[in-house]
């Protein structure tokens, strides 16, 4: 094992232990290799041991998050919400954090719009204030993009 795959190992069982810590999340094995993580029937994203890090998002919102260079277009779905982001070195684990944390608080919301009210503990708007998203993408995580001011 090379030192760069040694480091990369140690950002993702960073990111592993961060992630299940999260309320409501719950983590599995994915079905082809790496950790899923759950809140209630969704999946939030998962984790292989190469680094690589796939997230779903709302289609909308994973196209500006795209366009702002946050992440990239899933490497093989390239026609969903889905991301690809690599993780290549420590200095990566912050913005895999903060990737998965969106998705956990967009997924979060869903469940909350559905009424599933053991989700309420997730005081979502604080929470994407703190990640201190753009406006452009607050829109998209909204669904309000594209929508005509009233």
């Amino acid at each position: 094992m090379t030192d760069s795959s040694r480091l990369v190992g140690a950002v993702v069982e960073a990111l592993v232990d961060t992630v299940s810590d999260w309320p409501h999340v719950r983590q599995e094995e994915h079905r082809y290799g790496g950790t899923a993580f759950l809140v209630g029937s969704r999946e939030i994203g998962h984790v292989h041991a190469s680094g690589m890090l796939d997230i779903p998002y709302l289609k909308a919102l994973r196209d500006r998050l795209v366009e702002a260079g946050e992440t990239r277009e899933h490497h093989l779905l390239t026609n969903s919400g889905w991301t690809t982001f690599q993780i290549q070195s420590q200095s990566d684990f912050e913005h895999a954090r903060w990737l998965m944390r969106l998705s956990y608080l967009y997924h979060v919301r869903v469940l909350q719009q559905r009424g599933e009210h053991e989700f309420d503990d997730v005081d979502v708007d604080a929470e994407l204030a703190a990640l201190d998203v753009s406006e452009e993408i607050r829109a998209a995580f909204e669904r309000q993009e594209g929508r005509k001011a009233a």
